[in-house]
């Protein structure tokens, strides 16, 4: 399917990447996955199905639909303050908030009052272990020196932000009185059968996992990098398991839901947010009615993905990578890719031939 649109083997010479998996989805189904390339340079480890790469920050869409979730269960609220909930630590109240209080809603769109301290959030260091929550958030770590805080009026302005997304990590902890890594695996990948979906890298699963590189082809230090904040940036999943993570959004717009998210809160989910008219809960926004566009980008140390539909016209586009090509993934070989596609996914008419089993 994907060798009508475009020539991917050529894209990957010309970039220099040694890994890519595309899966497209067309009338709310996957229709292809087409695998290229090695799942670690230098060997004949080929990348196939269930070839498992790095997800890096479309996590946070994950993390959006389990707080959706949670707040069908009426475990959470998207509008209250966000310290009723919060039992393990508790976000320091600031006069620059003005009149509004931190919620669930706006950490999910990145205005929350929370900027990330500059070289936060990097990947783990092995000799420091896994830090709690609790302690990334009061700076006690490597990953993040200074305390957390409000440090302008939510709502009132845009920052991207892996912080506000460990606050809602803590959130769910303390509203499930369990891991978030466990949480995520019985709302969302035992019901969707997202078998080889993961936070954690064991024995057992490294066989499948791909390696990350650099540009230069080259595997990065520990070939697997492992982010000690999950819900911002922990994901390790496969471009069929995040095409059912949005085709699921897409059955939850019309009241088809395999894991209770109600057609109200999918709708909440890609409608305007806040102060930005991109910003969605958990994804960003392009495009207005059925050429509405969700997307979701993934750039860390030696992977960029990149997640992307129209789920009024059921259609849509995973792309991951093993390779860091040093530049944004819409002016690499994501970006190459998407172009070419984009006529394929906003069309009505190609009902396309084969669906993927």
């Amino acid at each position: 399917m994907l060798k009508k649109y475009v020539d991917s083997k050529e894209l990957m010479k010309v970039h220099n990447i040694i890994g890519l998996s595309v899966a497209l989805i067309k009338n709310g189904q996957i229709q292809s996955i087409e695998n290229e390339g090695l799942m670690e340079a230098g060997t004949d480890k080929i990348v196939h199905n269930n070839s498992v790469f790095n997800a890096c920050s479309i996590s946070k869409f994950l993390t959006a639909l389990v707080a959706l979730k949670l707040t069908e269960e009426d475990r959470l609220d998207l509008d209250e303050d966000i310290n009723k909930g919060l039992r393990s630590w508790k976000i320091p109240t600031s006069n620059l908030a003005g009149e509004k209080k931190m919620t669930l809603r706006n950490l999910l769109i990145h205005q929350s009052g929370v900027v990330d301290p500059e070289g936060s959030f990097t990947e783990l260091i092995p000799e420091t272990g896994f830090p709690s929550m609790s302690e990334i958030l009061n700076g006690s770590t490597p990953y993040c020196k200074t305390p957390i805080q409000i440090q302008y009026e939510p709502e009132s302005d845009f920052h991207y932000s892996d912080a506000g997304f460990c606050i809602i990590q803590q959130l769910i902890e303390d509203v499930t009185g369990g891991p978030f890594e466990k949480t995520v695996e019985e709302l969302i990948f035992e019901p969707l059968q997202m078998t080889n979906s993961t936070f954690l890298q064991t024995e057992e699963t490294v066989e499948n996992f791909v390696s990350g590189h650099n540009k230069d082809g080259t595997a990065v230090n520990g070939k697997f990098p492992v982010y000690p904040y999950p819900a911002a940036s922990g994901l390790w999943t496969t471009s069929s398991d995040l095409s059912k993570l949005l085709i699921e959004l897409m059955d939850a717009l019309n009241n088809k839901s395999r894991i209770g998210i109600s057609a109200a809160n999918a709708h909440e989910m890609i409608s305007e947010q806040g102060s930005k008219s991109w910003t969605g809960l958990g994804v960003f926004l392009d495009g207005s009615n059925k050429e509405l566009q969700i997307s979701s980008l993934g750039w860390g140390v030696g992977f960029q993905s990149m997640m992307l539909a129209y789920p009024q016209l059921g259609s849509g586009l995973i792309i991951m990578t093993n390779t860091d090509s040093g530049v944004h993934q819409l002016k690499g070989i994501i970006g190459e890719i998407y172009h070419s596609l984009k006529p394929w996914l906003t069309s009505t008419h190609d009902k396309g031939s084969e669906t993927y089993e």
